[in-house]
């Protein structure tokens, strides 16, 4: 049988990259996931495999040692770690936002300093836009850097940093209003500093604290964390691009390459549920005959695969568009829109086709129907996508009088 959401046009390189991925995810994540996805254990054996691998300077110019291949390359291989545990391309995701955002927006001292070690995946990042009382309103931000010198001074708390114990760069979303007159729009007033830490919980550096793990329903191994800044003293140089006011631009730029994976970690858990599906389908009997044999369950299933193949080829347009160097705020919404809404239903219907089996954690789809929920929300909610996907429609499509 044919697998589903197959990608056409690529090339020998991008085809054994997959191979080798796929290779790795069927092996060495997929028969251990369930447990330490239930032990809430970080995989440290998964990600040193992954640095082996070379994946963490997959996207990174080969200038600073990385394989400098596409988006559309980055996000296919998501999709198939995300098929072995959505967990683990979480952990690169967040390494990657960052190092994109670096490759695009930063000084050449910065990108000198930290593409090549992150590259090896000896530095790994995560950002951080996120507080405690604003959800997608990222206007409201209310942490804030003031100057002191050649120095800023940083105050303020931030929410779920993804990678926020285990990595060693953050890259903070923050208030700087010097430069800044009041009633400067709030986008203009804000900057993305790059923050050094040592990995693990506590005080990382001073004024500088990453508390324990966040408790989860899902998603659970990739530490989840809060940050808290306390006169945390960040050099000038340290400023990402050199120049105050633009963090709302370059962690924008950044979230659009997340949108594209968080639409890849879509597909790759849909996937994987389809599977799971589909063999079950065809283990269980009922009336005296597979499951797969009723008419109810073949609809499931071709519905199921119909979603999956949908969504493959709206996350694969939604990379292309950003690769060619156009705008692809448009296709990355309605990939990620997409793409999450149908990873629930596919991994719901999976879990109904298990039938009372579905409930129990011996079974993998117990472990897909936490996780899918994350994806709704997770690069900003469905909510947020259609209003991006609405007024880019109305730009595209505005009358003229």
């Amino acid at each position: 049988m044919a697998r589903l959401a197959q990608t056409a046009g690529l090339t020998d390189v991008q085809q054994e990259i997959l191979s080798t991925v796929r290779d790795f995810v069927d092996k060495e994540i997929i028969p251990v996931a369930t447990e330490l996805e239930h032990r809430d254990e970080y995989p440290q054996q998964i990600v040193d495999g992954l640095k082996e691998l070379g994946l963490f300077g997959l996207m990174i110019p080969e200038e600073y040692g990385g394989l400098g291949e596409s988006l559309l390359t980055y996000a296919l291989c998501v999709e198939e770690i995300a098929r072995g545990w959505m967990s683990v391309s979480g952990i690169i995701n967040t390494h990657f936002i960052v190092a994109y955002m670096l490759k695009q927006h930063g000084t050449q001292e910065q990108k000198d300093h930290f593409l090549p070690r992150m590259a090896a995946g000896d530095v790994r990042g995560a950002f951080s836009m996120s507080e405690p009382g604003l959800g997608s309103d990222v206007s409201a931000i209310t942490s804030k850097a003031v100057k002191d010198g050649d120095e800023y001074v940083l105050n303020g708390q931030k929410m779920w940093l993804t990678n926020g114990g285990t990595s060693s760069l953050v890259a903070v979303l923050v208030r700087s209003d010097e430069g800044h007159p009041e009633g400067t729009a709030p986008h203009r007033s804000m900057t993305t500093f790059l923050v050094e830490k040592e990995p693990g919980f506590g005080e990382v550096r001073p004024g500088l604290t990453i508390p324990g793990k966040i408790d989860k329903m899902g998603y659970k191994g990739v530490d989840t964390t809060e940050l808290i800044m306390d006169g945390l003293r960040v050099p000038a140089d340290r400023v990402l691009g050199g120049v105050t006011g633009r963090g709302f631009y370059q962690m924008m730029d950044g979230v659009e390459v997340g949108r594209v994976n968080v639409a890849a970690r879509g597909c790759g858990v849909a996937q994987r549920a389809f599977e799971l599906g589909v063999q079950y389908a065809q283990q269980r009997h009922t009336f005296g005959k597979p499951i797969a044999q009723h008419q109810a369950i073949q609809f499931k299933l071709a519905e199921m695969a119909t979603k999956v193949e949908a969504a493959h080829a709206m996350m694969v347009n939604a990379a292309r568009k950003k690769d060619s160097g156009e705008r692809n705020d448009l296709e990355a919404g309605m990939a990620k829109y997409l793409a999450s809404e149908y990873c629930k239903e596919v991994v719901e219907d999976a879990f109904r086709i298990h039938g009372g089996y579905g409930f129990s954690k011996e079974y993998e789809i117990e472990r897909l129907y936490r996780e899918a929920p994350m994806l709704l929300i997770g690069e900003g909610t469905a909510e947020i996508q259609k209003m991006i996907i609405g007024r880019r429609l109305l730009e595209e499509y505005r009358v003229q009088g």
